[in-house]
């Protein structure tokens, strides 16, 4: 593995270790949905060598496949996480709905990656409001007094 780290993974490494096959591989890379980002091919007989975050990529995108999302709506999915949001294909979080859907969080909002990112919902956090009612509380409390205050 350490090996692999420095030189990269080649394309048939990168099928074994992701269940894609090579030709899925090979257009993807043409395509530009996951383009090898240590060393991409140039011309007839050049090998390819992809990252750890590449397979990553490669591996998030089979199992939207798997998970029964056509390839030009995971395509859609993964170039707007990347370009419209700005987000790490390998480190977000994607809910896929029963609607064929497929949201993310950004900035404190659900969107829907198959929409160009177009907000769904607001996520509320709920530590934020746990916080302030803490806050309020204490400065509620009289300085010499432990006990609670009740206001008529």
């Amino acid at each position: 593995m350490a090996d692999s780290v420095t030189t990269g993974f080649s394309g048939p490494m990168v099928c074994r270790l992701t269940g894609v096959t090579y030709r899925q591989l090979d257009y993807w890379a043409r395509t530009g949905l996951v383009t090898p980002s240590i060393t991409p091919a140039n011309g007839s007989g050049s090998k390819r060598a992809y990252s750890y975050s590449d397979v990553l990529e490669v591996k998030v995108i089979k199992s939207l496949l798997s998970s029964g999302l056509s390839l030009a709506r995971a395509r859609q999915a993964v170039e707007c996480l990347r370009n419209a949001l700005g987000a790490d294909l390998a480190s977000s979080s994607l809910v896929l709905s029963d609607t064929g859907s497929v949201l993310a969080q950004s900035d404190g909002d659900l969107v829907d990656l198959l929409r160009g990112g177009q907000g769904v919902l607001n996520i509320f956090p709920l530590a934020n409001v746990v916080a302030e009612l803490t806050t309020t509380l204490r400065q509620a409390q009289l300085p010499t007094s432990g006990r609670e205050t009740r206001t008529a």
